[in-house]
């Protein structure tokens, strides 16, 4: 029985870390393409010159997948090492106030329609396992979980998927003239938005219709921004 609890355990917390990945994988590909797009198409319709497009294009690329690459790494490191520090914190109350914590794992389980005898039963079962006792109050209490990402493979994966999304609007200037690459590079870069948000969508909860078409459009105002710019700083 233990074993079986284990390898379910096992089972739902990789099921997790996968889906964090996953998740991770979306959201970077998805800043990476919308910043970029506007980038270039605010660089194409002020110069006019594709290879400034290209250029300031693979600048941004990446420098932005340098930078979220880098962010993923900082939050996901800082997310593991305030749970840790507020499990030192618990462990050291349970040790010099352990009638408090006692009490606070009761209103634990008061609250959630425990009581009598089996409400003590729960108790002191809980608090004569320390380990136990802590998972408790990290859980329930602190509402932390232990189920973080590694920082060094969820900045691994931010800074892939930020590179892949951004060389999406951009791969069309490296084999079109400028007005057909900002055709399709649109094109491209609405259809992999669309693509994105429906994902987005499988991945949490919400119509994946509604959610590509939300993304789709929020992207394309981003590539608005980046025509208007380029329209009123232009010099093409």
């Amino acid at each position: 029985m233990k074993k079986s609890f284990y390898r379910k355990s096992n089972f739902i917390e990789q099921h997790n870390k996968g889906a964090s990945l996953f998740k991770d994988f979306i959201l970077g590909g998805q800043d990476g393409l919308v910043n970029v797009l506007g980038i270039i198409l605010g660089l194409a319709i002020g110069t006019g010159d594709i290879k400034i497009v290209i250029i300031g294009g693979l600048a941004a690329t990446f420098a932005e997948s340098v930078s979220m690459g880098a962010v993923a790494y900082t939050s996901t490191k800082a997310e593991e090492d305030f749970y840790y520090k507020q499990q030192e914190i618990e462990e050291k109350e349970i040790k010099t106030i352990p009638k408090q914590e006692t009490k606070e794992i009761y209103d634990i389980y008061y609250n959630k329609g425990f009581r009598g005898k089996l409400l003590d039963d729960i108790v002191k079962k809980i608090t004569s396992d320390k380990k136990m006792w802590l998972d408790v109050m990290m859980k329930d209490e602190l509402g932390l979980s232990k189920e973080f990402t590694n920082p060094i493979k969820s900045a691994i994966i931010v800074f892939l998927a930020a590179l892949i999304g951004s060389l999406i609007p951009l791969v069309t200037f490296f084999f079109l003239p400028m007005k057909l690459a900002i055709i399709f590079s649109l094109i491209l870069s609405a259809i992999a938005l669309f693509l994105t948000g429906a994902l987005e969508a499988k991945l949490t909860v919400g119509n994946w219709i509604y959610k590509g078409i939300q993304l789709m459009i929020i992207g394309m105002a981003a590539a608005l921004v980046g025509f208007a710019v380029g329209k009123l700083t232009g010099y093409s």
